[in-house]
């Protein structure tokens, strides 16, 4: 009998990757990667990417995977994802899928359709009055609201493919349990500003130095939040005070759409993470795992 698959979802900030690591210990559980800039290398401090000594030996797949100038697809996962999940299942592993990328979550585990070779986008640097805006650019009679940025999303995919996505996106390919982490919006914030500031001690405009000779040719530099910012500082447009303060802003609104995404589109168990003691939502989430 195949064993469920665990997928800790929640916005950034909230304590995923301690969660997970201290679940794949208790587990036994190898851990899939489920956040798009995590794929590539070189991207660490901006990504929030878990150092080798934070994975205390857990085997972590789908990470540095890519180079900065390379192109990487939710197709391009679905499909390396799939072919792990299926050699884990083979050797009775317990997985675990942890990350914020909603769009690549839903789409490895349900019954998402691509076609080869086309490429599909979060929009991550769009908001959604700027989606909607390119999509009336195309045909002015649909009628989309601007608060549905799933839908939003979906359909200037398909229009930039020029197709039409196939997908019974409702229908799970296997047994899940979706563990959403949360806390209240004020200390989210608080945190998220906080992990900012850490970023930049810990020497994010040095990471981001490194890579500025990639950014003419790097979608991920000019899409990720934590690396996008910086373009306007490279162009003397921005005070270095000023990208961070873009940074924060841009995540704390990722993380409200991250909210409406794992809300809307998983049926959602969620924890409110204890952060003074965040052994104690450990053990609430393994007991409820193994029951």
């Amino acid at each position: 009998m195949k064993k469920d698959i665990i997928v800790i979802v929640g916005p950034t900030g909230v304590g995923k990757t301690k969660v997970s690591i201290e679940l794949a210990k208790r587990l036994d559980a190898e851990i899939i990667n489920g956040d798009s800039v995590s794929i590539y290398k070189r991207l660490d401090i901006g990504s929030a990417k878990p150092t080798p000594e934070e994975r205390e030996g857990i085997i972590h797949h789908l990470f540095d995977i890519k180079d900065i100038d390379e192109e990487y697809s939710v197709y391009d996962y679905q499909k390396d994802g799939r072919k792990i999940i299926d050699e884990l299942e083979k050797n009775n592993k317990q997985i675990i899928i942890v990350g914020g990328t909603g769009l690549y979550i839903k789409a490895l585990l349900y019954d998402y359709r691509f076609t080869e070779g086309t490429k599909y986008d979060e929009y991550n640097d769009l908001s959604n009055e700027e989606i909607l805006t390119k999509i009336n650019e195309f045909d002015q009679d649909i009628n989309i609201h601007p608060n549905n940025r799933q839908r939003l999303v979906r359909t200037l995919n398909k229009i930039e493919n020029n197709e039409k996505i196939n997908s019974n996106k409702d229908q799970a390919l296997y047994n899940i349990k979706v563990i959403g982490l949360t806390t209240n919006r004020d200390l989210l914030y608080e945190r998220i500003n906080k992990r900012v500031e850490i970023m930049f001690t810990n020497g994010l405009l040095e990471e981001v130095n490194s890579l500025k000779e990639y950014y003419s040719k790097s979608k991920i530099l000019n899409n990720a939040i934590g690396y996008k910012e910086f373009v306007p500082y490279f162009n003397n447009e921005c005070s270095l005070n000023e990208v961070k303060e873009e940074i924060k802003k841009n995540t704390r609104h990722y993380a409200k759409r991250q909210y409406t995404f794992f809300n809307n589109q998983f049926n959602t168990n969620w924890y409110d993470v204890n952060f003074n003691d965040i052994n104690a939502t450990i053990e609430e989430i393994y007991c409820d795992i193994i029951k």
